[in-house]
């Protein structure tokens, strides 16, 4: 029934046909289970274990990537060769793809987790009324129609519609739900709201949520997905995941790669059709084979194998980086999105505040001779901790004994006899917690702040009993001192309750309630320097009126009055018409405070160019009040044209809401769907948006945002739809992991050009070998090795570069922000070119000047194949030789580690930022060059790999001809730095490759 909260509890009744005394018969809960279903959440059917593994393969560079694997190996297995050497290129490439998939199928695994966890908040049992009897049936029995009581405690089993109230009042916490800070009262009369959210339905209890006070009965109205913790279900199940920027990068790039490749292994055949028919292949078939095969080593020359495993490796130690932050990273491609994010939407209660309403403010009557006549007192402390302390608002000097004040010490007696919650310290949480009330637990805490009369070393006493003790220690004296006779409930229209307590032959009553209900009621008023009782002035009154109007209104304060009343000895019950001639003790203001290290994380991230939303299910004033006392937000006048109710900003026409959205600064009264709405707008407005939270009703939206933030003490059901976790629930780690996010994504763009560079110089060395007609340069597996091993290991190192200082002064980049375009794209051209040249000189140079080599005539060279065919003076299987393919393959590895070096700042030179800035790159260095002289000077290393132990002259010639790429990119970096490499790369916009980005400079 959809539109139970606007029909009267009778309409209800009707449509259901049930009679509220007997509650349905055996045959109508027979006929609405097979009507509307059962009272749980359907289990969705996760993802096949297969479907998963095989959608981590669904990449065009992965694929890429496998093709290259099973071509390398068939054209082994065509040439005759068997064992390793077959089988080494392909199951190497191979394994990598497995461990990258290992990790996605991890990450997808722990997203399906949210769906069960939403099954926790669903009760276990209910009482419902069947047949004219009261049972305990389990809470999937429900059906609509069901009669159910709740009382205090009770967690509700499925969405239902009042129809009796059962004591004075129903009071209900549904922050799960809706964010709410307080618990929302409950009522029987239908609402007429249109497009009413959940905070408007006020005569709905929602599935999932819990009764804080009261009794009650109601009938069901929807169960299992037709309730509102069925809607947020669904919701989740509706969200596709997005690709996160660098993903959509790295597939721009990998198509970008793929045309290149292509285009380049058939430029080669087609260049090389002449030669199809020469001598040496032995028929044109066999020649066409040939020249596929360099086409084959052309591919895995311009694939850097080692991307995938690197890029997961770079986001794994910045999730290790990160969790020292406090958040624990549980989608490795988050890290990266952290860096561009422009809009982070905030929950409100539980992440800008405690979501632990605290008493902040306590005004009493100083003394009806001083001026100024009323005392104010500020309360330190913002959760349920018994810490915090009380000082005079006026001189800021803080009470040493709060009891010996005769306010303030009645004030805690009332604030311990006149309430019905409990807090207990958790141990295992190792945190306070509240049962009831949140406003009563929040009396609580005070009475335990103001403490005993009586003991001058009360405060120390205090702090030496256990946690556990101390949780209500003051509380449980003043009760134990004070026997309780009777109570008068809070009723709506009284806005108060009574306790009337004894102690030694004294009969008191106590009173608490709404300021406006209780001083009309009150006579007297107590002093707070001597305990005189004294008459209540129109003057004193007026005076107390104004103190509850400032607490109210300019500091939207949650107010509280209290009184007492000395009432006649004997007396064993209450009536309303006690509540009169009362003396007034004093007023107490309460609010759900802010965080106190919001204020400079928010600043931190406008500096940041990112921007904060503020979104709550409160209403619109407490939202605002809450953004002033923040204090991030003093640079606005008011909050006009920046703060939207949900329902505001559904009725603003189309392009108002785009003009609101980028404006856009507070949005309250928002159920679950709003909130997945305002993501949904920003992301069509190009907005990164991360999204925090902590409820059941955020989940929703964490899993639709760019990237989820749940906070630690949270929802399981949000931890599980997030991307990352604040362990410590503090809304300033968010602009640690920001910063980590950039620094990580700065360095990820630092060893991808790295890469690049290095495949552009394999690519040029065998273009150019094929061109000129030289032999194979470089064999498939030599081009792995330096492909993985040489070039994955400074890459890897790389991403411990250091963050620049300014890294949080910058503006968010843009999403389609390439990783490589224009001017940088020409730089890493120039780099590779001279790393292909290098290698092919390197190669030429051993046959035609070494002393080992045979010192042929260029000619000579580029016409080996017809070797066979001419009367020669030397032998030609010269050109089998394993050296200068190995003089070629080490100029590449060297070249590579000089230009390693040259990747620890895009356009800082190295006497700014010197290489021992980051010792892991020298570290990875230094093994890389270990590991390549170990397969160059061990025997069967050296087989397998076709290579063979160069000589000291040869090791020279190797560094003359690798050193120059340092020169190069430091004269490439000065016209970075300087207007004439700025205005060359707008020159070259309208010719880049890969998407368009805009250059800062490091």
């Amino acid at each position: 029934m959809e539109d139970a909260y606007a029909r009267s509890a009778s309409e209800v009744l009707e449509f259901f046909s049930v009679d509220p005394t007997r509650g349905l018969t055996d045959f109508q809960v027979a006929e609405h289970g097979r009507s509307y279903g059962k009272n749980v959440l359907p289990q969705e059917k996760s993802t096949p274990f297969w479907r998963l593994v095989l959608k981590q393969f669904d990449d065009l560079l992965v694929k890429i990537l496998i093709v290259a694997a099973i071509v390398s190996f068939l054209l082994a297995l065509a040439n005759g060769e068997t064992g390793l050497s077959a089988f080494l290129e392909p199951s190497v490439i191979l394994m990598i793809l497995a461990a990258n998939a290992a990790v996605g199928v991890i990450t997808e695994t722990n997203a399906e987790k949210a769906l069960e966890e939403l099954r926790a908040y669903q009760a276990d049992v209910a009482t419902v009324l069947r047949n004219g009897c009261f049972s305990i049936l389990p809470a999937p029995d429900l059906v609509p129609g069901d009669i159910v009581e709740v009382s205090v405690g009770c967690k509700i089993p499925a969405d239902m519609r009042m129809i009796e109230m059962l004591s004075d009042q129903l009071r209900v916490d549904q922050a799960i739900l809706t964010g709410e800070s307080c618990s929302v009262e409950k009522e029987l009369d239908a609402t007429n709201v249109i497009n009413a959210v959940y905070q408007d339905k006020t005569n709905i209890l929602f599935s999932g949520t819990v009764v804080v006070s009261g009794r009650a009965r109601a009938v069901v109205v929807g169960v299992g997905s037709n309730t509102a913790m069925g809607n947020i279900r669904d919701s989740m199940l509706n969200t596709e995941d997005e690709a996160t920027p660098l993903k959509k990068k790295l597939d721009e790039f990998g198509t970008f790669l793929a045309k290149v490749i292509a285009g380049i292994c058939i430029l080669v055949w087609i260049v090389n059709i002449g030669h199809f028919r020469d001598p040496a292949h032995g028929g044109f078939l066999r020649g066409a084979i040939h020249y596929f095969k360099i086409a084959v080593a052309l591919a895995v020359a311009a694939i850097p194998e080692g991307l995938p495993a690197v890029v997961t490796t770079c986001l794994a130690l910045g999730t290790k980086r990160m969790a020292r932050l406090n958040a624990i990273v549980r989608s490795l491609p988050s890290v990266e999105t952290l860096g561009c994010t422009t809009v982070i939407c905030s929950d409100k209660t539980g992440t800008l505040t405690t979501n632990m309403m605290s008493v902040s403010k306590v005004s009493v009557l100083h003394s009806a001779n001083h001026v100024p006549v009323v005392a104010e007192y500020t309360v330190s402390g913002t959760t349920y901790a018994p810490e915090g302390t009380i000082s005079d608002s006026t001189t800021e000097l803080q009470l040493g004994l709060p009891a010996n004040f005769h306010c303030l010490l009645h004030t805690a007696m009332c604030s311990a006899l006149c309430n019905e919650s409990i807090i207990q310290y958790n141990p295992d949480k190792k945190s306070y917690e509240k049962i009831g009330e949140s406003t009563e637990v929040a009396l609580r805490v005070l009475a335990e702040k103001i403490g005993l009369p009586g003991f001058d070393s009360m405060p120390s006493a205090l702090n030496m009993l256990s946690k556990h003790e101390r949780a209500s220690y003051c509380n449980r004296y003043w009760e134990n001192q004070f026997k309780k006779v009777s109570v008068l409930e809070f009723t709506r229209d009284r806005k108060m309750m009574s306790v009337l307590c004894n102690r030694k032959q004294i009969q008191i009553m106590f009173s608490k309630g709404a300021p406006e209900s209780i001083l009309p009621r009150c006579t007297n008023i107590m002093c707070n320097d001597d305990g005189s009782t004294v008459h209540l002035t129109s003057e004193i009154r007026a005076e107390i009126e104004s103190k509850f109007r400032s607490f109210a209104g300019n500091e939207t304060l949650r107010c509280l009055a209290l009184a007492l009343k000395r009432m006649p000895l004997g007396q064993q019950a209450l009536s309303f018409d006690d509540e009169k001639d009362l003396t007034f003790i004093g007023l107490v203001g309460m609010l759900d405070p802010p965080r106190a290290e919001v204020r400079d994380a928010i600043l931190s991230c406008m500096n940041a160019g990112i921007r904060v939303i503020v979104v709550t299910g409160d209403n619109k004033t407490t939202a605002e009040s809450l953004c002033r006392r923040i204090g991030a937000f003093d640079h606005l006048d008011d909050f006009s044209g920046l703060s939207y109710t949900a329902s505001e900003f559904e009725e603003l026409p189309a392009m108002q809401k785009t003009m609101a959205l980028q404006r856009m600064t507070i949005f309250t009264r928002v159920e679950p769907s709003h909130k997945r709405m305002l993501v949904e707008a920003l992301q069509h407005q190009n907005e990164v948006v991360a999204m925090t939270g902590d409820g059941v009703n955020d989940a929703p939206a964490l899993k639709k945002a760019d990237i989820g933030i749940a906070m630690g003490s949270g929802t399981a059901v949000a931890k599980s739809a997030s991307d990352m976790v604040l362990s410590d629930d503090n809304f300033a780690t968010i602009v640690a992991a920001v910063a980590e996010g950039r620094a990580i994504y700065n360095n990820t763009k630092q060893f991808i050009r790295y890469m690049i560079s290095s495949n552009i110089g394999e690519v040029v060395c065998i273009f150019v070998a094929a061109l000129l007609g030289i032999p194979d340069t470089l064999v498939p597996v030599q081009l792995l090795w330096v492909n993985l091993v040489t070039d994955g290991l400074p890459a890897t190192a790389i991403g411990f570069n250091k963050p620049d200082s300014d890294v949080m002064k910058a503006k968010p980049r843009k999403v389609n922000e390439a990783v490589v375009s224009g001017w940088l794209f020409f730089r890493y051209l120039v780099i590779g070119v001279y790393v292909g040249l290098a290698t092919i000189a390197g190669f030429v140079w051993w046959f035609l000047y070494s002393d080992n080599g045979p010192k042929l005539k260029y000619t000579e060279l580029v016409n080996f194949d017809s070797c066979s065919t001419r009367e020669t003076n030397y032998s030609c299987t010269v050109f089998n030789d394993r050296h200068p393919s190995t003089v070629s393959m080490t100029v590449l590895v060297v070249v590579e580690m000089f230009n390693a070096l040259n990747n620890l700042s895009e356009n800082q030179s190295l006497l700014v930022i010197p290489p021992w800035s980051n010792l892991w790159l020298l570290g990875s260095i230094l093994l890389t060059m270990l590991l390549h002289v170990l397969i160059l000077y061990v025997a069967p290393l050296s087989a397998l790999f076709s290579v063979a132990p160069l000589s000291w002259s040869e090791w020279t010639v190797v560094l003359y001809l690798s050193f120059p790429v340092i020169v190069i990119d430091e004269i490439l970096k000065f016209f970075s730095r300087s207007s004439r490499g700025i205005q060359f790369n707008l020159r070259l916009r309208r010719m880049d490759l890969l998407p368009k980005r805009e250059v800062h400079d490091k």
